[in-house]
């Protein structure tokens, strides 16, 4: 299997998607991560259509060419939604290396509220701060023309989480290590904002000067997110997850 091209990133993709639904930010056998793997990003990596996060190996990672629609006639072919939603997104926003999509509770909570912008409540939070962009014009599945859509919303480089009103979120980066990690950190972020809201009290928010130059720093922390999907990769090896197949 390791004679497979791309082994690494097949490796690395099936790791996260382990421990999202580990984590149960899964949502059956829907969404989907997606990772380019030529230059300008229209060919990618994705999860086979219909399979349980929790069941993904490296090897049953399907390739998907954007720019060719015969893609979706092919063995484990993606659904159209993926095809919509991530096709738009690597043929629009060549930034966008990585792209993971979930419905996960809290942040679809967070993209259910009249103002769905995340705000700097705590460090998690402050890593986000100025650096998303809210969709506030869902338009029903992601299809062709929603996908394309989308990715217009992504177009600025330092917005890497869209908050997708009424629907969920994306979330892309250069790296699956990087992709993963802030997927993870905006949902545990959103997780405080939710259970601060239920209690009803006033929240005290961190000041703007404060919050912006702490997501500076955390922009610029040293190999956090390698060593976190790492590590994450470790606790499966020790398990003897059969991912890496």
């Amino acid at each position: 299997m390791q004679n497979l091209e791309n082994w690494q990133e097949r490796v690395d993709l099936a790791a996260a998607f382990r421990w999202t639904a580990r984590l149960n930010m899964h949502e059956g056998v829907a969404n989907h991560f997606s990772l380019a793997i030529n230059d300008d990003g229209t060919k990618f990596l994705m999860n086979p259509n219909q399979m349980h996060f929790s069941r993904i190996k490296a090897s049953d990672m399907i390739v998907v060419d954007a720019n060719d629609p015969d893609t979706l006639k092919g063995p484990n072919a993606p659904d159209p939604t993926a095809w919509g939603l991530h096709g738009g997104i690597h043929r629009g926003v060549p930034h966008a290396r990585c792209a993971m999509h979930v419905h996960s509770i809290h942040a679809t909570v967070l993209a259910s509220l009249e103002d769905s912008l995340l705000p700097p409540l705590d460090q998690n939070a402050c890593t986000f701060y100025e650096r998303q962009v809210v969709d506030e014009n869902y338009g029903g599945l992601a299809f062709e023309d929603e996908g394309a859509r989308c990715a217009t919303l992504l177009t600025d480089p330092d917005k890497k989480v869209m908050i997708m009103g009424n629907h969920g979120i994306m979330i892309i980066g250069d790296t699956v290590a990087e992709t993963f990690n802030r997927l993870f950190y905006f949902e545990r972020a959103c997780e405080t904002y939710i259970r601060a809201l239920q209690t009803g009290k006033p929240l005290r928010l961190i000041p703007h000067d404060i919050a912006r130059k702490t997501s500076a720093e955390l922009a610029s922390y040293p190999e956090q997110d390698t060593r976190h999907l790492n590590e994450l990769k470790a606790i499966l090896n020790e398990e003897g997850s059969n991912y890496a197949k």
